[in-house]
């Protein structure tokens, strides 16, 4: 019996030509948290060529819930490294650059977006968010994915994908609007988001909002399914 390889399962549904183009791309994930991990590694499993991943964060015990990188022997280490270590084990192929910054309109010049054809968009701050959607629509050459908000979701079945100005039922996106709205300024440019129109009332009165991996890990995975198969 012939010995597969690494990446045969995906080929036989991508084919060739499509492991090529994955291959050829590069990615840039904003935020390797409950979202965002889990779409550096659907993609790394299924064979995307660069990635760079971008978090100032360490682990802490609140993240074991949910995230990829957060283990009881990984707390207090910064979730780029632990991950990146992660996927070179998975694919040591795989051209994978850590960061551990925050991104902010104030660096934003730190970041050379047109080196990407991907920008993942897995930050919660509204304010980093905005000046990571401004950026990224700026730059004709690459395709932006951004995830909402998945905090206070139960259901993975309600998880959708929609353009930016369609997306309904969703604070984070009713926020978004109304910053870019008193800024005056707007994205450049038509981009997909994953969302959920699950409405709850559980809202923590005071500090983070609970989420769960049901739901985070879903999250990802569809955005990393944007990438993989190509949608406009």
């Amino acid at each position: 019996m012939q010995e597969e390889s690494r990446f045969s399962r995906s080929e036989q549904l991508l084919g060739v030509e499509g492991m090529e183009r994955l291959k050829k791309t590069r990615v840039i994930l904003f935020g390797c948290g409950g979202v965002g991990s889990w779409a550096a590694e659907a993609l790394v499993r299924t064979g995307i060529g660069a990635i760079t991943l971008v978090d100032p964060d360490v682990v802490a015990p609140s993240n074991i819930n949910r995230q990829l990188p957060a283990t009881t022997l990984t707390i207090g280490q910064p979730k780029v490294e632990v991950l990146a270590a992660r996927l070179r084990e998975i694919n040591p192929d795989c051209e994978i650059h850590a960061r551990r910054e925050r991104y902010s309109a104030d660096n934003a010049s730190d970041f050379s977006l047109e080196e990407f054809d991907y920008v993942i968009d897995a930050i919660d701050s509204v304010a980093d968010k905005a000046a990571l959607i401004l950026h990224a629509t700026s730059v004709r050459s690459l395709t932006l994915v951004s995830s909402m908000g998945a905090a206070r979701k139960l259901d993975p079945r309600r998880i959708q994908v929609a353009e930016f100005w369609n997306v309904k039922g969703c604070p984070l996106a009713a926020a978004l609007r109304n910053k870019f709205k008193r800024m005056g300024t707007y994205p450049k440019r038509k981009f997909k988001c994953v969302f959920s129109d699950e409405v709850r009332t559980n809202a923590a009165p005071d500090g983070p909002n609970g989420s769960l991996m049901q739901v985070t890990a879903t999250w990802g995975l569809q955005l990393a399914a944007l990438i993989i198969n190509r949608q406009p």
